[in-house]
């Protein structure tokens, strides 16, 4: 963009220029924009240097304005009401707005909240559209390059990522009604090391709080990122899975599984909302994450 002009200008006389310009009397127009008389006759004089003009001039019945002090009121006009804009606070009217947001969530996400997220912000703002796609490798990468809006995540964002979280859960474990565990209200931390697991792999490479609480590894023998497809694979098997306990409530048929408390030993999982933090003042994103807040809180 030129800035042939404007460069040298200073643009904190455009207040003290429309004032003059429109009260054409120096002690009204600085009561006009606040400033004191001496203040503003100081303004006039650099405004007179700075457009080589008188703009305003003495006569019988006060003063008049120049041709081109004339020609700068009718631009003026115009311009001041789009510097209020451009300088003021930003809204946003989600009714009208034309948002697309993306973000990036786990089927427990989906599972637990994200029906009424898309729901909602549909119904708030139909102008504007959703996309969901899968918590993966790749959803930091995309966020920081601004392919992604916001994710969901069990676990705190890198420092220089901003976060909040959206709640707690806990863990419990899923076998077959023919498991030898199924009986058992709570697995201890022995017979949990003693049967092959389906473990729940978001991000690969990642330590898992689970591993994080265990003295020695335990056996993996399928490892997906898809809860609702690891409990449907129990069936017939001596198989373990561990997951968030939320969503117990949206499994297709809970009833097909024994559900049991994890080993007291393993943590609580926090849940964050991560997203850039080039996005913290936007009013679209705020409003994005006030209503993700809504729905989780």
């Amino acid at each position: 963009m030129r800035q042939t002009h404007i460069g040298g200008v200073d643009l904190n006389l455009l207040p003290a220029l429309a004032a003059l310009l429109e009260e054409r009397q120096v002690s009204r127009a600085a009561a006009r924009v606040g400033l004191s008389q001496p203040a503003m006759s100081r303004a006039l004089q650099r405004l007179r240097r700075t457009f080589d003009d008188a703009l305003l001039v003495a006569g019988r019945d006060g003063y008049t304005l120049t041709p081109r002090a004339e020609r700068l009121q009718a631009r003026l006009a115009g311009l001041m009401p789009e510097l209020d804009v451009l300088f003021g606070p930003e809204n946003f009217e989600p009714g009208t707005a034309t948002e697309s947001y993306r973000l990036a969530l786990s089927d427990y996400s989906v599972a637990l909240f994200g029906a009424d997220l898309a729901r909602t912000i549909h119904q708030r703002s139909p102008g504007s559209s959703v996309v969901y796609q899968q918590l993966d490798d790749e959803a930091f990468a995309e966020l920081n390059a601004g392919g992604i809006d916001l994710l969901v995540v069990g676990r705190p964002a890198a420092s220089h990522l901003a976060h909040r979280e959206l709640f707690t859960d806990h863990f419990v474990c899923a076998v077959a009604h023919e498991h030898p565990l199924a009986a058992r209200p709570q697995v201890t931390l022995q017979d949990y090391l003693a049967y092959p697991h389906i473990r729940i792999e978001i991000e690969q490479g990642t330590t898992h709080l689970i591993e994080d609480a265990l003295p020695v590894p335990r056996k993996v023998a399928v490892s997906t990122p898809f809860y609702t497809f690891a409990v449907d694979m129990l069936a017939g098997t001596d198989l373990v899975v561990t997951f968030p306990a939320r969503l117990v409530a949206k499994l297709a048929n809970p009833s097909a599984v024994r559900i049991l408390d994890a080993p007291k030993s393993f943590p609580q999982l926090p849940f964050y909302a991560v997203w850039h933090p080039r996005l913290d003042h936007d009013a679209s994103h705020l409003w994005l994450r006030s209503t993700l807040y809504e729905l989780t809180a």
